[in-house]
């Protein structure tokens, strides 16, 4: 990729500073100086070294756990950026965080997925680019322009190209009805069938499995999902699978969220592998043998520069 002109500049809050070094690689430019600390009190201190006057400027900050700090200071780096006269201000959110909060599901619920896209609107963002959406209704919420990138191409790649995993021997599984547009694409990268876990959710974080729809057995099984919390439907639905047959059984997603007994549900499972992507940092001790991180760098940093060239970014998954 071709260096950019000084004008665009890259920041990041310390979410994810290790992603950002990375994207900043990929688009041939320097992390801007900038500095984000606390004052004693807790509150939350941005410091910019670098002019941003007229600059297009792209800030990297997942809004991962701890997610309130990090929404925060993405708000205070967008309104410092606006303040100081940078042309346009990009909000890059590779994880955007209160995702599932998207709609009203009992009364008097909020819909906190709404209310973050105003936060991120009114603090003087222009344009917001994420990576899987867990509900592309999201994108409505916005009044800017909102380029949501999609994950399976780069974990495709990963089963076809590392593993050699295409055609009949390979099954791609939905953990739920929700998720068949995804296992349908990414089904047909493979050349491959799918299938669908159906099961039913009593409360939050807790899934209960009902049946595999679809013939899985003798074949290599691929459970796929836009993010793993805790874990419990990945390693449920891989009992599933195994049950009905399934050879060897794998798992991948996009967001790896490893909230709660995530770990410790993984690693008792009988996935052989989980593959996610580098949108949220893994921290040490999460970093079991049977988990796989791809960068999604490439990806955003690609993106970016076509934003910056004003050019399509669509036709990066056409």
């Amino acid at each position: 990729m071709e260096a950019c002109s000084k004008k665009l500049q890259v920041f990041t809050g310390n979410a994810n500073p290790k992603l950002a070094q990375e994207i900043a690689e990929c688009l041939g430019v320097k992390i801007g100086n900038s500095m984000v600390t606390r004052f004693s009190d807790g509150e939350i201190q941005v410091r910019t070294f670098d002019t941003v006057r007229g600059a297009e400027v792209f800030i990297i900050q997942p809004t991962c756990y701890p997610v309130n700090e990090n929404i925060m200071e993405l708000l205070i780096m967008i309104d410092a950026m606006k303040r100081a006269s940078a042309k346009h201000v990009a909000a890059v959110i590779p994880y955007y965080g209160y995702a599932r909060q998207d709609r009203k599901t009992q009364p008097r619920d909020p819909i906190t997925a709404k209310l973050l896209a105003n936060l991120i609107t009114a603090a003087g963002a222009d344009r917001v680019l994420t990576i899987d959406l867990h509900a592309g209704q999201i994108q409505g919420f916005f009044d800017i322009p909102v380029d949501n990138l999609f994950g399976i191409p780069i974990l495709v790649d990963y089963f076809l190209k590392d593993k050699g995993f295409s055609g009949g021997d390979v099954v791609v599984v939905s953990p739920d009805v929700g998720g068949v547009t995804r296992a349908r694409m990414f089904a047909d990268r493979l050349g491959t069938n799918f299938a669908i876990i159906d099961k039913r959710r009593p409360e939050p974080n807790v899934a209960e499995v009902m049946n595999v729809i679809g013939d899985v057995e003798g074949k290599i099984a691929i459970i796929v999902d836009d993010m793993i919390d805790t874990a419990g439907t990945i390693s449920q639905g891989a009992k599933a699978l195994l049950k009905e047959g399934a050879k060897e059984i794998f798992a991948c997603c996009t967001h790896a969220v490893l909230s709660g007994p995530a770990i410790e549900r993984l690693e008792a499972s009988p996935l052989k592998e989980v593959v996610v992507t580098n949108t949220i940092p893994i921290p040490p001790e999460k970093k079991i043998s049977k988990l796989k991180a791809l960068s999604v760098a490439p990806l955003l940093g690609e993106a970016i520069s076509r934003i910056y060239e004003e050019l399509s970014v669509s036709t990066l998954f056409t």
